[in-house]
């Protein structure tokens, strides 16, 4: 495995952020992974999602928004896709052979998809969502993926079957707008925060270990 530490110019009026970028041997593609709102990029299910795509050959570039490197609120909508425009440029020339994905955690991934459906990302083979917010807990509603169908890239989403963020009948109308790009995968009796409802999940598998596995599958059809 090969890993590099190191800060990087998020935006031209904020501190530098840390990343870290893991390359398991023999990988084959690269994910640029950002984090959610509540936890940085050292989060026990950040480096559990890193871990299982390294397992699948798949390196990993994980980053600080300013506001996860700082503590405190959010930074402006402005700062955080420059985050993600500037982390994805940067995991590109580090690795330059791999072919990059992009995508993130809740938060993350819907900012990752922004900044794609802006036109902010470039040379993007494919991007995965772990666990998409569709809406904020008790407000349903899909305004929040109602940029989607700009995305032309293919799209991986992994949601919980108990997330309370994410409520299918409200997705499906974008669904069926994107559902020539897209796969969704549910996670048997799995919540937003990947915590399992042991009574009442039928697989054995581990959640990670599926997310990880269901990737490297969907990355093979994108190569028939």
């Amino acid at each position: 495995m090969k890993i590099k530490e190191q800060l990087f110019s998020a935006h031209r009026d904020k501190a530098d952020v840390s990343s870290v970028l893991e390359v398991p041997q023999g990988a084959t593609e690269l994910l640029v992974l950002a984090h959610g709102a509540g936890a940085g990029m050292r989060h026990r299910n950040m480096q559990r999602i890193a871990e299982a795509m390294h397992r699948e050959q798949i390196a990993t570039f994980r980053y600080q928004f300013p506001f996860g490197e700082r503590g405190g609120g959010r930074d402006s909508l402005e700062v955080t896709l420059s985050t993600v425009q500037r982390a994805v440029e940067l995991a590109g020339l580090l690795e330059p052979k791999l072919p990059v994905l992009a995508g993130g955690h809740s938060f993350g991934g819907r900012m990752t998809s922004i900044a794609a459906s802006n036109g902010q990302l470039s040379n993007i083979k494919g991007y995965v969502f772990f666990a998409f917010p569709l809406h904020p807990r008790g407000k349903p509603g899909n305004e929040r993926a109602q940029h989607l169908p700009d995305i032309r890239s293919p799209l991986l989403f992994f949601t919980g079957s108990k997330d309370p963020l994410f409520t299918p009948e409200l997705f499906e109308p974008i669904h069926q707008q994107i559902r020539k790009s897209a796969t969704i995968h549910t996670l048997d009796s799995v919540d937003h925060g990947y915590r399992v409802s042991k009574r009442s999940r039928q697989s054995d598998e581990d959640v990670f270990g599926e997310m990880g596995r269901l990737t490297r599958q969907w990355l093979a059809g994108l190569s028939i």
